[in-house]
Order: structure tokens, then sequence, then C-alpha cells
């Protein structure tokens, strides 16, 4: 179908064929002044909330108001548990066994605690390898894992960079660098999704890459997971973080969440930070001073977990579970897609789209770069109803998510840019 720029109709027409069209139902958008909701793209920063969470949350305080501390056991939903009942839900978000994942910390605690257990450095493989322009907290993790094994980052840091004039990296040249350099590199820690470009990377590929070179592999899946099928088990790697405020739309600061491959459930000999929620089940009450890892990745547990933010969770992934992840898949090719077409169609020379226009590439993402832009032109999209995200120096990212944006939100957001560019 051609796209016609000036026709809205169209957006209409794609918004009525939409099978998922009731979910956007199912959210709070922010509103404006005059009462108007915003053109919200900015779910790869923070996603909306769900019509069910407050009664999620609210249902919890009044179990705490009613039971005190016996709502661990007699509450409508059993804190002592709680965690399980979001199991089974995210490990279908990821594509991993539920053996395989655990909702719990942040996502930074997280990589620290699974860079504990798999970061080994010797004295002859102490590297570790990242992006160049990975999230500044995974830098700022790995550098300081660095130092704490008595490695400076300038010697232990590998960090892939894309080609002169380029923004995304190409699969042959981290081939190219796992081939030359495996046999230095204790961990390959990369985003399956890159938060500035929208870079969807191979997980699969690379991992197999790096373990034929003997190196430990994780994934930093903030902006993959509910995003992008991830199938974290079949990619084989061996640990995965992520959180789950972004595209899981579970508040701001909410819980995350961890991937352990499960080759190393049950290993007796692997080292990790220890606490009392990590223990045996069965025995955790029992008090004894020795531990007794729980089978699977729920062994990395420190602590009780936070139930009114986990209630939160539960209260997305319900929704998720509805309405599948390869479907949401599917809209999100065709509604990126679309705009992507839209962005084309306004011919203007200072716009270009950095982010991959292979859709095998890309989850829910488009990272717009506008030539001699600063802020101001930024402040002018949110002066006109839109909320998307700024990044330094030019780069406006907007992230069209299927489960509440639509075509017309799409076609609004290019009119708008449109106008604030000329």
């Amino acid at each position: 179908m051609r796209i016609d720029i000036y026709d809205r109709n169209q957006a209409l027409k794609l918004d009525e064929a939409d099978e998922l069209k009731q979910f956007r139902s199912r959210f709070h958008f922010p509103v404006q002044s005059d009462g108007r909701p915003y053109l919200y793209f900015c779910g790869n920063s923070l996603g909306l909330q769900p019509t069910t969470t407050q009664s999620a949350i609210q249902q919890e305080l009044d179990d705490w108001a009613r039971y005190g501390v016996e709502g661990h056991f007699h509450a409508k939903n059993p804190w002592m548990p709680y965690h399980e009942f979001l199991t089974k839900a995210m490990a279908e978000v990821v594509g991993a066994k539920e053996s395989e994942v655990v909702v719990m910390n942040t996502l930074t605690v997280n990589l620290h605690l699974m860079m504990v257990s798999f970061y080994k450095p010797t004295a002859s493989r102490f590297k570790i390898l990242i992006e160049h322009d990975a999230f500044p907290s995974d830098r700022y993790a790995v550098a300081s894992q660095l130092r704490y094994h008595g490695y400076t980052p300038e010697e232990g840091l590998i960090a892939l960079k894309a080609r002169q004039g380029e923004y995304c990296l190409r699969m042959e040249d981290i081939e190219q660098v796992i081939e030359e350099e495996g046999h230095n590199i204790a961990l390959v820690m990369l985003g399956n999704t890159n938060y500035y470009t929208g870079q969807y990377f191979d997980m699969k590929r690379i991992t197999q890459l790096a373990h034929e070179k003997g190196c430990k592999v994780g994934f930093d899946c903030a902006h993959g997971a509910g995003n992008v099928p991830l199938e974290l088990h079949e990619a084989g790697a061996d640990f995965a973080v992520w959180c789950t405020y972004k595209y899981l739309n579970s508040g701001p600061g909410s819980v995350g969440a961890a991937f352990v491959h499960e080759r190393h459930a049950g290993t007796t000999n692997i080292p990790r930070f220890e606490g009392w929620w990590g223990h045996n089940k069965q025995t955790r009450f029992i008090m004894r001073d020795d531990f007794e890892p729980i089978y699977g990745v729920e062994s990395w547990q420190l602590s009780n977990p936070p139930i009114l933010s986990l209630a939160a969770i539960k209260a997305s992934l319900e929704i998720f579970h509805e309405a599948g992840i390869q479907r949401l898949r599917n809209k999100s090719i065709q509604l990126t897609g679309y705009m992507e077409s839209l962005l084309h169609e306004l011919t203007n020379d200072k716009i270009s789209i950095i982010t991959p226009a292979d859709p095998t590439q890309r989850g829910a993402q488009l990272s717009i770069r506008v030539r001699d832009a600063n802020k101001a032109l930024f402040n002018r999209l949110s002066e006109n109803g839109v909320i998307a995200d700024w990044r330094e120096p030019d780069v406006i990212r907007v992230a069209p998510v299927p489960l509440y944006n639509n075509y017309s939100d799409v076609f609004d957001f290019v009119q708008i840019l449109k106008n604030v560019i000329q």
C-alpha cells in the first residue's frame, strides 16, 4: 500500500483492522492541560500504567490491613510464594523455562550478582566485551567489576564500536572481535537491544561464537523484554537480566528479573552471593547455618521480594499473556514500519533514522537524528503534545509500543514533527 503522508484515513483504517486494538483502552494515557491525551512514545523509558494496576496493588494493601504478617499465608495471593505467580508469564515473554527465570531485585543489582557467578577472570583471560554505546549503568557495572578484581577498565574493557560514519554494529565486526580476542575475553556482556540505536542483536549467534572461544555470555535485555521475542533458552547465553518498567509496564523503579540457563542449575560449586530467599523453601524457616540453594535461578535470590511492586508486574504480565508476544511482535513490525514509511515520505534532509531498517534487527523503536538540532526542538515536540525521549546530542528516541499505540498516534506524531522542523 502506498503511504500518503497527508491521508489520516489510512491510519484510521489500519486502526480498525488491528486485532490488538482493544488493549489500548487498558492503559492510562497522560493528558494535556486541555484534557487531550498526549501522544505517548516513551514506553522504551517508562511504560504506561495498566488500568488493572491500581486494583492489584490495592488488593495487597487490603490484605496487609486485614491480616498483617499472616498475609504471607492467608492473603488472596499469599505473599510467601508471590514471586512464583509471575514466573510462568515472565518465562513466556522471554522464551525461557520456568526454572530459568526469577523476578527479583533491580537490573544493575542482578547484573552484579550474575557477574559474581560468571565473570571469573584469570591471568590470561580477564577482559569483558561490551558495546561502546552501552547503557551507562552497564558500563559502570562492568568497569567496577574489573577494578574489584584488580584490573583497570583501560586494560580489561573491550568496547565494540560502529564503523566510522555508522551508528549500528555490523555482525561481521562482532564476529571478528570475538575471533581475534576471544582467548582473552572472560565475559561477553552486551545489550540484546541497544538503548540508543534500537539495534537488536542475534543473541544465539553471538553466544555460539563466544562459547566456542571459551567465554561466558550475558545479555542486558532491558530494551528487549516485552519488546522482541527473546528466546533466551534457545539462544543459550549463560545469563540475562532485565528491568520491567519499560515495555513491561510495571511502574517506575519496579523490580527486575534474571535468567540463568538450566545447564547451570544444581551446580554446587558456582560462586554466588547468597541470601535466605535463595535457600531451599522446605527448610528456609528452620534457620540452618548452611546454605542449601534452590534448584535453578531462584537460588540467586537474596531477600523476600517487595509485594506491592510484584503486584504491578503481575497485572502487566496478565495482559501480555492475553495478547501473546508473537502477536505483539507482528504488530510492532507493522507499526514501526508505518512510522518509518511516513518519516521517509517527509523527504526532509534534516532527518535520518539511525535504527536498522531491517525489522529483524530492531524492535519497537526508531531513533531519529535531526541534523543541527538541540533540545529546543524536542521541547517544541513536547509543547505540541508528544512525549518521547531525547538523547544527546541530536537523537529523538520514539517507541511505537504495540500494546497501546496505534497507527493514528504514529500519523499524528509525524505531522507534528514535520511542522516543528520546518
